[in-house]
């Protein structure tokens, strides 16, 4: 068989759908198959999915992409996907009881149990983590106080990645990559942590641990006849799917970082050291002997969209056939750099990194009877390029280095006037990178080198991506955001934090 005609698939089992993308040795996607799945919310701010969805999803993408292509094409499968999302399942794969996903806020009393138990400063040395709601384990042992029948039923608890393996291959496997994010794995010892385990769970609940990139198993005859795929192909160890966007992006060198302008804003760099600071999270990076020291903003273009449906849906209807998007762009590149005084803290989904505050919340100051909805568009812009800021500052800080650009990649990267407001008010160049299903692509990456394509990642990564616009920051509006930044918006939310949080004490139900 030629170069040409080999094939390595890329599956991304996100928070709403799954992807499976075939991709080629120029990282170019040759065919691809989608299928979505609710989310479920049985009470507010819980958030749960029927895990057997993944894997009905995945066989229905699949299916769909080897009916455009040869199946004898196909060299080797790889998976990314949502990271801390968990199974609980029974011995033989089904699960117990709904997954928990990661946006889930039920275990804020498991927080500070752990914080009681074990300590913020421990926790976040062996996990690469600081305690929060989003990784697994709190919800693990809320299921384990408020669900005890769930524990005895449960023979492993299962990351998306786990799962789906377990369902191609019959191994309960997982990739170091994709387990880390549920905050139970020593990231030293690069297995799970006996001392958070003390709470009463046991290394023989997790499944067996896999570095990524290497072959995790095969594809069992079940598997090949559920999804199409050719029995005894190899399932490459993946990666969540933030570390796989940001080998899909290529920043994985030259001090490139990656910001992924989804509905979550997340952004990494890489690092061979093991670094730990409250102002990001160390993952395991898709690259042996690496890290990504990852920051994130869950109120991303969630935060817009928001804004779209609350306060500009009429748009949809425009006869200028744009988009609302596209309407509030335009009057918005028309205001000056600060929105004419409007400013806001984008903290729609509370606030990880670097405060690491459920209690937060959004803050919008300076409004007056000039503001319009553009003015307030544009803030929200301006408030994440902001928080960008703030948390790629501290990241640099850490490393005692500075990013040489971010690789822009999401629904976000289209926007040229977004791109242009983030290079100006963080001083780090934009480039956009060209593909946009990079989260996807690394999972291809990492198959395209364990099936010996190149000679490592580094190689394939440079081979299967590449980049197209570049912004560069303006002098004279990266000036005028440099006062906003240092003498308004880096002290606004500290000085405003304790009254958030007795606003939400007071009100919350």
């Amino acid at each position: 068989m030629t170069n040409h005609n080999r094939l390595v698939i890329g599956i991304d089992c996100s928070t709403t759908a799954c992807k499976a993308i075939a991709w080629n040795k120029e990282g170019k996607a040759v065919a691809e198959g989608r299928a979505q799945y609710p989310l479920l919310q049985p009470q507010a701010s819980w958030y749960e999915q029927d895990a057997t969805q993944w894997w009905y999803s995945t066989c229905n993408a699949i299916k769909q992409l080897l009916s455009q292509i040869d199946t004898k094409q196909i060299e080797a499968v790889c998976i990314t996907h949502q990271r801390e999302t968990f199974v609980a399942v029974d011995s033989e794969g089904k699960p117990v009881r709904n997954a928990i996903v990661w946006m889930d806020k039920r275990s804020r009393q498991q927080v500070s149990y752990l914080t009681q138990k074990i300590g913020t400063e421990k926790i976040n040395q062996i996990t690469g983590k600081p305690n929060s709601m989003t990784p697994s384990l709190p919800k693990i042992i809320w299921l384990t106080q408020h669900e005890p029948e769930t524990i005895t039923r449960t023979h492993k608890f299962l990351d998306v990645h786990g799962y789906l393996v377990y369902h191609l291959t019959k191994n309960f496997r997982t990739s170091l990559a994709s387990a880390d994010p549920m905050g139970v794995i020593d990231m030293q010892a690069n297995t799970w942590a006996s001392d958070l385990l003390t709470i009463g769970l046991q290394k023989g609940q997790f499944a067996d641990l896999v570095q990524p990139g290497l072959i995790i198993g095969y594809i069992n005859e079940s598997a090949a006849a559920a999804t199409g795929l050719p029995s005894g192909l190899p399932v490459i160890a993946g990666a969540g799917d933030g570390q796989c966007a940001g080998l899909g992006a290529n920043a994985i060198g030259n001090k490139r970082a990656y910001l992924n302008l989804g509905t979550a804003i997340a952004s990494g760099i890489i690092s061979s050291d093991y670094l730990v600071n409250p102002a990001f999270r160390t993952m395991y990076a898709p690259v042996p002997k690496s890290y990504f020291l990852e920051t994130l903003l869950q109120g991303g273009v969630f935060t817009i969209n928001w804004f779209i449906e609350k306060f500009a849906h009429d748009l949809r209807n425009s006869n200028l056939n744009l988009t609302p998007e596209e309407i509030l762009e335009t009057a918005a590149a028309k205001l000056p750099p600060g929105a004419d005084g409007l400013m806001l803290v984008p903290y729609w989904n509370q606030v990880m990194n670097p405060y690491w505050d459920a209690s937060a919340s959004g803050i919008t100051i300076g409004w007056t009877g000039t503001h319009g909805r553009e003015h307030l568009y544009r803030a929200i812009l301006e408030g994440i390029a902001f928080e960008q800021r703030l948390v790629g500052d501290a990241v640099m800080a850490a490393m005692d280095q500075k990013f040489s650009e971010y690789v822009v990649m999401g629904g976000g990267a289209q926007s040229n006037l977004w791109c242009q407001i983030i290079a100006d008010i963080t001083g780090v160049p934009a480039v956009r990178s060209t593909t946009t299903e990079a989260t996807c692509l690394g999972a291809g990456i990492l198959a395209a080198v364990a099936v010996g394509w190149y000679p490592d990642i580094n190689v394939a990564a440079e081979s299967m991506t590449s980049t197209g616009l570049r912004f560069t920051p303006n002098s004279q509006t990266q000036a005028i955001y440099e006062k906003l930044y240092t003498e308004v918006y880096k002290p606004l939310f500290p000085t405003l934090q304790s009254l958030v949080q007795r606003l939400t004490d007071l009100t919350q139900v």
